[in-house]
């Protein structure tokens, strides 16, 4: 069931201990063609939103891991205008969590730890495919494909000079938790950067340089 508490001073669109016996505890993962997808909107050199489904390899307290292909569209769009939004939505549950932050390069030694931990399959798909680049035809895209195997057969798969990691390091988290009445719930954080103070008497301080507000849906 998903939760339908009105306390004006619970968070439980952020998750807050108040709401948790209405959460399953092992909630599906988030929706997308891939375990543990989101979508990732990185904005185009022209100004134009750019979306797409990425895999969420991982996070903490230093932001949101994912990897690519860097010379891709989306690899070129981060490396011009290193901003980006995540956004996850657990469809059961009827919840969306939507992220903002500024994205970096993560290092080649984490990069290259990763692409060796990845199925043999897909590190030899990496080195296949120029992603974003034209190719003539899927038939193409197979043999390169069966050529590599073939090629790497006996020897580690080298990773693709231009593959690697992004870092998402978040400024705003919006937390979105539907209710039946159309009455949602949501609950944005933002980080104060400089010592900044809360812009409002509504703003409430949250831990280190977070504060967070409730917005009307």
């Amino acid at each position: 069931p998903i939760s339908s508490c009105t306390s004006p001073s619970c968070g439980c669109a952020a998750s807050r201990s108040c709401c948790a016996p209405a959460v399953p505890a092992e909630p599906p993962p988030p929706r997308g063609p891939h375990r543990g997808g989101g979508g990732a909107a990185p904005e185009a050199r022209d100004g134009k939103p750019s979306a797409r489904m990425v895999l969420l390899k991982g996070f903490g307290q230093d932001g949101f891991r994912f990897f690519t292909n860097r010379q891709s569209r989306k690899g070129r769009e981060l490396d011009s205008n290193p901003f980006a939004s995540l956004v996850f939505y657990w469809e059961p549950l009827n919840r969306q969590v939507r992220i903002e932050g500024s994205v970096r390069r993560l290092s080649e030694e984490e990069s290259e730890q990763y692409f060796h931990s990845r199925p043999r399959s897909s590190q030899i798909g990496a080195v296949a495919s120029r992603q974003s680049t034209v190719i003539p035809d899927r038939e193409y895209l197979m043999k390169r494909n069966a050529e590599l195997e073939e090629k790497y057969r006996d020897v580690p798969v080298p990773k693709p000079e231009d593959w690697g990691g992004y870092i998402l390091q978040p400024d705003v988290v919006e937390f979105w938790q539907g209710q039946t009445s159309r009455l949602h719930d949501r609950i944005v954080f933002r980080r104060l950067r400089d010592g900044a103070e809360p812009p409002g008497p509504m703003t409430r301080r949250g831990e280190g340089e977070w504060v967070f507000e409730r917005l009307a849906p």
